[in-house]
């Protein structure tokens, strides 16, 4: 797996590098260029959608810490974390999910309940992706005069629609959990170190649990989507610098085929290539020249690393402290 990722990586890097000499460096320096320094204020302005989506982890958190012991501004930056890990690293979109869980045991000792809340999330996350994809496309053949490539897109979506109502149907009916401890125990002991950290009957029923909290469901789900339109902002703000405005629905049909491409594309570390691609094609589309689509794609992966690397520093920041206590704990008994 880590191999394919290597590969996958280097081809994205490779198409990245192809399409920018193919455009023209000259030309896509310039573009940025006119942009100038106000360019960096994409990085702060990116801290809304990630406050956005901490708040839609603190309505599931409810339960779990009632006492609100991870308060918003924490969970802001676990949220920072867990989406540099997912975006920066090759993690195949599930290494932010755990880091989270594991951060969140800095203020939640119940690290099951934490782990059904990410899991619920990841659940509602997708119904909001859903929306937000749709949404996107129904701005397409708004702008579109010959619409009819967006709506096989849309038909695309909705045939695909059944995926995660099995998956919350499965995560409220069936003990997947469970079955994943004893299939583990049956593969490892019972006495493995990876059997011993899952007790799946609990799991499961923290998440049936929270998945009968309806009015809890429905306020993540909207919240998520407010956090994935916000996203917008970055697109229509960056395309205002870069001397070619957009009116804000098209940025939302950007910004929302964009995120649905990456998603598809999980198995390509940090969507290299891909995303750069589906923004120069669907810039075009939009009327764009070839050049200030690349430009904005550009753009929005140096944010990306503006923003991610200092959360993935925070993170070995907090490990080492923890391994620095840990250390000192076992010299201290002995």
């Amino acid at each position: 797996m880590k191999r394919f990722a290597i590969l996958t990586g280097l081809l994205g890097l490779l198409a990245l590098t192809a399409l920018v000499i193919h455009q023209g460096i000259g030309d896509i320096a310039t573009i940025v260029a006119q942009g100038g320094w106000l360019l960096l204020a994409l990085v702060p302005l990116h801290a809304l959608p990630l406050l956005l989506d901490a708040q839609s982890w603190r309505v599931l958190l409810t339960s779990a810490d009632p006492d609100e012991n991870a308060d918003l501004g924490f969970l802001w930056w676990v949220a920072t974390v867990r989406e540099a890990v997912g975006r920066l690293l090759p993690t195949a979109n599930i290494g932010g999910e755990l880091v989270g869980i594991r951060l969140s045991r800095l203020r939640i000792r119940d690290t099951t309940a934490v782990a059904a809340s990410v899991v619920v999330e990841v659940m509602t996350t997708l119904f909001a992706q859903y929306l937000f994809a749709a949404l996107g496309v129904l701005m397409l053949v708004a702008a579109l005069q010959d619409s009819g490539q967006a709506w096989i897109i849309l038909a695309g979506l909705l045939l695909s629609l059944p995926v995660p109502v099995l998956f919350a149907l499965s995560l409220r009916h069936n003990a997947i959990f469970e079955k994943l401890e004893g299939a583990a125990r049956q593969l490892f002991g019972a006495d493995h170190r990876v059997v011993t950290m899952i007790d799946g009957a609990r799991l499961d029923g923290h998440i049936r649990a929270l998945n009968r909290r309806r009015g809890e469901l429905l306020r993540a789900v909207c919240w998520q989507l407010a956090w994935l339109v916000s996203g917008t902002l970055e697109i229509w703000f960056a395309l205002m610098l870069l001397g070619h405005p957009v009116p804000f629905w098209q940025a939302l049909a950007i910004e929302a085929l964009t995120q649905a491409a990456r998603n598809v594309a999980f198995f390509v570390p940090a969507g290299l290539g891909v995303q750069e691609a589906v923004v120069m094609l669907l810039g075009q589309a939009l009327g764009m020249d070839a050049q200030v689509s690349l430009a904005l794609a550009l753009v929005k992966r140096a944010r990306e690393i503006l923003f991610g690397v200092p959360a993935l520093l925070s993170l070995q920041w907090v490990e080492l402290r923890r391994w620095r206590r840990g250390r000192a704990r076992e010299a201290g008994s002995a």
